[in-house]
């Protein structure tokens, strides 16, 4: 996952009409990996795991509520994708997001794992596809900002680095408290990030046959998923 930050390199042998046919189709795929990865793997074992109570979904919902006021409060996915002068003097503040973004799926990745390692397989290949258009689109804005390729790359991937920290914070602290509840609330992670940071990236388009092949891509990533259910649990 922290390699993957590297991955942002890429967008500077691409011509910036290039980039944007790509990222759309790849945020699309994302967004449907993402979710199906919620309902088909973490949420039915996340019932399993913490029982189903009360106290499960409001750690669901804890998980969509602290992803949906760090997408507030840092302006991570529209703003930085969309509006220039609107990310020019948010360099720091990407970083910053995504640093603590990473921090948290490394905590519930981390305790998937821990709980269970094909779901925790299953989760990281959903993140890690989530990961590569945010990269790409991450690295773009550095650069448009004004930062140097050398600046962008260094602290974007020391920001990508949290993701290994919160997976060892995971893994030591696994053995002297129940760390279950990581499981309903990396399932809110995703659904926020699927649905509300994701899906509104690629519902607008006007194009009818842009919006029929994201669309296709959403089905796809959900697909994904449920044929990994249905073929491996």
């Amino acid at each position: 996952m922290c390699v993957i930050a590297l991955t942002g390199v890429l967008t500077l042998t691409l011509t910036e009409d290039t980039l944007q046919k790509i990222l759309l189709p790849l945020v699309s795929l994302a967004a449907g990996t993402l979710l199906g990865s919620a309902f088909f793997h973490m949420l039915p074992e996340g019932l399993i795991l913490y029982g189903n109570s009360d106290g499960f979904f409001i750690w669901v919902l804890a998980g969509f509520s602290v992803f949906f006021a760090l997408e507030e409060l840092l302006h991570s996915h529209n703003c930085r994708r969309t509006d220039l002068p609107c990310r020019e003097p948010l360099g720091y503040l990407v970083l910053l997001g995504d640093g603590l973004h990473n921090l948290i799926g490394g905590l519930s990745i981390g305790a998937l794992f821990i709980a269970d390692i094909q779901l925790g397989i299953m989760a990281w290949l959903a993140a890690a596809a989530h990961e590569l258009p945010q990269e790409l689109g991450d690295f773009a804005v550095l650069i448009h900002s004004g930062w140097t390729k050398r600046k962008a790359l260094l602290l974007n991937l020391a920001s990508g680095m949290t993701f290994l920290v919160g997976g060892m914070i995971a893994l030591a602290v696994s053995g002297t408290m129940d760390i279950s509840f990581l499981v309903p609330f990396a399932a809110g992670n995703f659904i926020y990030i699927g649905a509300s940071g994701l899906i509104p990236i690629v519902r607008k388009h006007e194009n009818l046959s842009v919006n029929t092949v994201n669309f296709c891509l959403f089905i796809t990533g959900i697909t994904i998923m449920l044929l990994i259910r249905i073929l491996f649990t």
